[in-house]
């Protein structure tokens, strides 16, 4: 199969070199890809990624067999619609079906009228009742953009003045959802989504704060592990039985049947695991910790399959230029990211750019680190070993990952 992959981050590389590694792929495309998915195959620069007709027929053009998604604009976009117009296979949700990530009002209507147990939201057009409602609450204060926002449009804080300027943020941009505070242990799980049916992959947990101790703005991701072990084992069943297919039943009855990677991030509250949001593609950083987990060939595995796992395990630390996440400087080269970082640690490109040989930071997160263990402690040693030798200047990372 000639397999086309959407995206440039660490995500998609690591969903890429996944699917490179599979005896049933004779070519992978990427689109616009970055250096590290460019030693996978060719790249296509020079599209955007949200321009779905220019995809579509890049696709046809190129004789692609399956074109996989990996972040959540092109979906939001209709990149799934345009493409499958067009008779082409494509792994990822519709446009009216992405809208559980794309707008968190319409997401916590369907976990409404499904019984999913999440917190209770209000979503407002205008910023003064939306204060007035912030005021009617004890914090902390979980204020989100209904809208996508690329991982930067959610603040928890104890601050009420803090609170109600967030309201002013980003009422510019959109509607804004207020929403209560869930407490506890946060994880990652994540359903495939085929008609022939879904199955779970392994779930991870990542670490959304910049700093140590999960202190600092929210950001994308700095880290994340697998496996968690921290939780209960039934955890995922339940997820799949009381989240995922009544979500899934919901949306079919409304008639927007769901195809795709589902994400659910779960708090797991001293009430029972609740849904914090969900996202309609797989996270970043946790797909850099589950695919060198994942032993099944990952085209079987969007086709339906059952997935078998390693009992290895991985920890995955993020590197972020500095500035990162409000203003990222771009620009510096990047020294030791050369792959020489020995068997057992895995690097995939995000904010990369090539020039030549060289380098260079040319976006917030830059790459993730992975090390791989028998134990969670030692592939922390061998992601941080390999963290030691990749150096540029104001380069940022947490130090406290999976501890």
């Amino acid at each position: 199969m000639r397999v086309l992959l959407i995206g440039s981050g660490g995500r998609e590389h690591a969903m890429g070199w996944k699917l490179a590694n599979s005896p049933r792929v004779k070519e992978l495309i990427s689109l616009p890809g970055n250096p590290g998915l460019a030693e996978l195959g060719p790249v296509v620069e020079g599209i955007d990624g949200t321009d779905v007709g220019a995809i579509a027929a890049m696709a046809r053009v190129h004789g692609v067999d399956l074109v996989v998604v990996g972040p959540e604009d092109p979906l939001a976009a209709g990149v799934t619609d345009a493409v499958s117009r067009l008779g082409i296979p494509v792994f990822g949700p519709t446009r009216a079906a992405a809208r559980l990530e794309s707008s968190k009002a319409f997401a916590k209507d369907v976990m409404s009228r499904a019984g999913v147990a999440t917190a209770g939201a209000e979503r407002f057009l205008e910023p003064d009742p939306a204060k007035s409602h912030i005021d009617s609450l004890e914090g902390p204060y979980v204020v989100k953009a209904d809208g996508l926002a690329g991982g930067k449009g959610v603040l928890v804080t104890d601050s009420k003045t803090d609170a109600r300027s967030w309201v002013d943020h980003w009422i510019e941009e959109g509607p804004v959802v207020v929403e209560d505070f869930l407490d506890g242990p946060e994880v990652s799980l994540f359903a495939v989504c085929t008609e022939s049916g879904t199955v779970a992959l392994e779930p991870a947990r990542d670490y959304k704060r910049l700093l140590e101790g999960d202190e600092g703005p929210n950001t994308g991701g700095m880290g994340s592990y697998s496996p968690v072990a921290d939780l209960s084992p039934d955890l995922v069943e339940h997820t799949m039985d009381e989240v995922v297919r009544p979500t899934l039943t919901q949306m079919e009855e409304d008639g927007n049947p769901f195809h795709g990677f589902l994400y659910a991030g779960m708090v797991i509250t001293d009430e029972g695991p609740k849904v914090l949001e969900f996202n309609v593609r797989l996270g970043d950083p946790e797909t850099q910790a589950i695919m060198p987990r994942l032993r099944s060939d990952l085209l079987d595995v969007l086709e339906g399959a059952e997935p078998e796992w390693s009992d290895l395990c991985t920890v995955n630390v993020v590197l972020a230029a500095r500035g990162y996440p409000t203003s990222p400087e771009k620009g510096a080269e990047i020294r030791g990211l050369d792959g020489r970082l020995g068997e057992d640690v895995l690097v995939f490109h995000a904010g990369t750019v090539a020039e030549g040989k060289k380098i260079f930071v040319d976006g917030g997160r830059i790459a993730s680190v992975v090390g791989i263990g028998v134990d969670i402690e030692m592939a922390r040693d061998r992601a941080y070993e390999a963290v030691g030798r990749i150096s540029w200047p104001g380069m940022q990372y947490r130090s406290d990952i999976a501890l």
